[in-house]
């Protein structure tokens, strides 16, 4: 106990104590400089950017951290709901009923689309879990200061952490996603294979652009403020309302859309999982400029000419949307992991 009556730490001065430093001077400090006496004892700066291929290998050696850390995060994240974690699967069910509500009833933008309600519950799950991978991991860094402070690890661990997070949840819906479509009458196909890859690609976009945002989030304090906006946007412009193949614009802007990265996912996902898009996309049919223009006059399409946009002419050809997810897939990673890991000696500092 101190004389001002405080507890004193181990090494804590006391009132009345003195400190002698007149004793000390620079000749009793080792010779030559700092940085070569930490090299001679093997010291390292604490927050120093590792070469590229030492900081994957490091990634790699901490990925059962990395699954174990999102495993517990995606259960405590809705421990204290009642519902728990069905919220991971009411949240885009609830939205896909907003959606069809507002655009399927009231607007009608349904027509044309054979099972809409399919088609676009497909596309929210798919677009939910791109814009929510960019959202959590936009404020991982800044959320996560006390562990990066006082634990050493390559902090891309982190935006990682997250993804996989979004993509247990994913899962998880696309479970509910197989009965809805069964439901709604879609056959079960060895198409539905295809769902997999299609994931895995979309998930190496999302780790790569998480890495991205994570930076910028990190840097820019205002960036996760103005990301809603800007997957809201996204949203509008990547056909998870409405078939972009069949709208009245110019078929350069039509293109600019398809290949859209969110849009390439969703569409990869739509007919993997969907015979009647796989059946009415345009270019699943010889083309027949009769029925392809009766389809485009008629704003009421008939149950019978639902299809007939099969005959149409396609803008982007179909059979390339793999070489498209792929690409995207490769270079979201390359640019967002070498993006992120070249301010790893920033993260921390608050």
């Amino acid at each position: 106990m101190s004389n001002d009556r405080r507890l004193s730490a181990p090494g804590q001065l006391q009132a009345g104590d003195d400190l002698d430093i007149t004793g000390l001077a620079t000749e009793d400090l080792p010779n030559g400089q700092l940085t070569a006496l930490a090299a001679q004892y093997g010291l390292r700066p604490s927050a120093e950017r590792p070469p590229i291929g030492a900081y994957i290998r490091n990634l790699w050696q901490r990925r059962h951290f990395i699954m174990a850390f999102a495993t517990a995060k995606n259960i405590a994240m809705y421990t204290e709901a009642r519902l728990g974690q069905l919220w991971q699967v009411l949240t885009p069910l609830l939205n896909a009923g907003v959606y069809f509500l507002v655009f399927g009833l009231l607007l009608h933008i349904n027509r044309g689309i054979p099972n809409y309600l399919g088609f676009l519950v497909t596309g929210v799950f798919v677009f939910n879990f791109t814009s929510r991978s960019f959202i959590s991991t936009s404020t991982v860094i800044t959320e996560s200061l006390p562990l990066i402070r006082a634990l050493r690890f390559p902090r891309a661990a982190l935006p990682l952490a997250y993804v996989i997070i979004e993509l247990e949840q994913m899962v998880l819906s696309l479970v509910v996603l197989g009965v809805i479509l069964v439901l709604t009458g879609e056959p079960i196909t060895w198409y539905w294979l295809l769902a997999i890859p299609a994931l895995l690609l979309q998930t190496v976009f999302n780790v790569g652009c998480g890495l991205a945002t994570a930076r910028l989030g990190a840097n820019v304090n205002d960036f996760s403020q103005l990301l809603p906006f800007l997957t809201r946007t996204w949203l509008y412009m990547s056909g998870v309302i409405f078939q972009i193949s069949t709208l009245d614009i110019a078929r350069k802007w039509v293109a600019l859309l398809q290949i859209n990265p969110a849009a390439i996912y969703i569409t990869l996902m739509r007919e993997a999982l969907l015979a009647s898009q796989r059946e009415s996309q345009p270019g699943a049919r010889p083309f027949n400029k009769l029925k392809c223009e009766t389809w485009h006059l008629h704003p009421v399409k008939p149950v019978s000419h639902l299809d007939w946009s099969a005959y149409c002419a396609p803008v982007t050809n179909p059979a390339h949307y793999w070489y498209y997810g792929i690409a995207w897939a490769v270079l979201a990673l390359v640019v967002g992991f070498y993006f992120f890991w070249r301010a790893e000696a920033q993260y921390g500092r608050g």
